[in-house]
């Protein structure tokens, strides 16, 4: 079967090679440029709190341990909240829909003790959950003190190229077309609907370093806004990235090991898992 896939996978090759070169490819890396403004971060003081979520589950013939925790947590290492969630059975809400909630709750504790509050991942991610009560609250939190934003490392979104014929994110497109520090022009999305706009920038720290994607709620956002928050994220950053969302992954990441203590803590060590089934 492998032996087949590769086959048709070197059939393939010229064509996904397209992706990379070619008139349209070249088009887009010259709208990228001319999007992009040029800006080097100057450090600037600021006590930013970094808020992410991780969850994990392995079952066991019709039972399912699961396991989700979530974490807001200062750049210096200051834990401001941690929240844990974990059973045995059907998860109820889903277990996604729970590490939102958590963080959602963990962004309303925070915002009082930090200038500034990043959540891991994305804005849109909390507005189209199944749970929209969510959206509802994140946005109440956003409005209190205008502190909240979101930062991926990666993104799916196509909107400032599409019709261009991109074929990949936006985010790719700005990999490819320059290395230096600075953001790509405003962009606001008002495809949610009123009150959901989600304004965002792709914005690089230093030389050479991936690219981010800031989200922030709302339209009425400029330039220097941009600038500013990129100044307060240097100061503590890491390879390019807020160093409060990298300690908030370390701090809340529940990994295969972390469940397999867990099977332990339960008493569920000889019990066969589906993973073991597929090994």
């Amino acid at each position: 079967m492998l032996n087949t896939v590769y086959r048709d996978a070197l059939k393939k090759r010229d064509e996904a090679k397209s992706i990379f070169k070619g008139e349209r490819f070249e088009q887009i890396i010259k709208a990228a440029k001319e999007n992009w403004i040029d800006y080097t971060p100057q450090k600037k003081d600021s006590i930013i709190a970094g808020i992410d979520s991780s969850y994990n589950s392995t079952k066991f013939q019709g039972l399912e341990l699961w396991v989700v925790t979530a974490v807001s947590i200062k750049s210096d290492g200051k834990i401001i909240t941690e929240m844990h969630n974990q059973g045995l059975g059907q998860p109820s809400p889903e277990l996604e829909i729970q590490a939102s909630k958590m963080e959602v709750d963990a962004c309303t504790q925070s915002i009082d003790k930090a200038d500034l509050v990043i959540l891991d991942g994305s804005l849109y991610s909390q507005f189209l959950t199944r749970q929209s009560t969510l959206g509802s609250t994140i946005t109440s939190a956003i409005k209190k003190k205008h502190n909240v934003i979101f930062i991926s490392k990666t993104s799916s979104a196509r909107k400032q190229f599409e019709k261009m014929g991109s074929v990949a994110g936006d985010i790719f497109y700005y990999n490819h077309a320059l290395k230096k520090p600075g953001f790509s022009k405003i962009f606001v999305d008002s495809d949610l609907g009123p009150g959901k706009i989600v304004t965002y920038v792709y914005a690089r720290l230093r030389d050479s370093t991936p690219l981010i994607k800031i989200e922030m709620l709302g339209s009425d956002h400029k330039e220097d806004e941009i600038k500013n928050l990129l100044d307060r994220i240097t100061k503590n950053s890491v390879g390019g990235y807020p160093y409060a969302l990298k300690l908030a992954h370390e701090n809340c990441k529940i990994s295969n090991s972390d469940l397999s203590r867990l099977v332990s803590l339960y008493g569920l060590t000889n019990e066969i898992s589906s993973r073991e089934v597929l090994n």
